[in-house]
């Protein structure tokens, strides 16, 4: 795709990363309706571009953003504001930009799970939480459900690591179209 085309996903995704972070990080809660104007923009930018094929590229990245999330958000480690965010984005990205956009998102995660756990003082709780989903995983064992914590300072405001890996990888890719460095 040419600059001009990842740099409109830019120019969607910058302004709506604003109103999701603040909301997410003040409220713990991503308006649907943002979500929504994300993943309408994720389908026109998409499809004016690049016709029927931006169409087909614009809803294979909502699914594939979509699917590995809902797994996470079954397993109670995320909320489904988050899910539904990362499809929308899978959208705009398209479902060539979605596998990268993954792993920063998931490291910008983690980093962010760890600041949580260090600044509220529940690394032994955490950590034991995290024991308790692996064994989970083994057969014969049972997957924990775990509650909401009452107190926001124990949860994580998935929603800013999703935007700002997002635009961190929508960055990446116009460097790379432009020029900018090798890949």
């Amino acid at each position: 795709m040419p600059v001009a085309a990842e740099t409109m996903k830019l120019m969607l995704l910058a302004p709506m990363a604003t109103f999701i972070m603040y909301y997410d990080v003040r409220y713990r809660r991503i308006p649907n309706v943002l979500v929504l104007m994300t993943l309408i923009g994720g389908l026109a930018i998409n499809t004016s571009l690049a016709g029927f094929q931006g169409t087909i590229s614009s809803v294979e990245g909502f699914a594939l953003a979509f699917i590995p999330m809902l797994m996470i958000h079954l397993f109670g480690a995320m909320g489904a504001g988050d899910v539904k965010l990362f499809g929308a984005v899978g959208s705009v990205l398209g479902v060539a930009m979605v596998p990268l956009t993954f792993v920063v998102v998931v490291m910008l995660g983690a980093a962010l799970a760890i600041y949580t756990m260090l600044r509220s003082g529940t690394v032994f709780s955490t950590l034991h939480g995290v024991l308790r989903i692996f064994v989970g995983i083994l057969p014969g064992w049972e997957m924990p459900r775990f509650a909401i914590p009452s107190d926001r300072k124990h949860t994580i405001p998935y929603g800013v690591a999703i935007m700002v890996g997002s635009l961190l990888s929508a960055g990446i890719f116009v460097a790379r179209a432009g020029g900018l460095f090798r890949v």
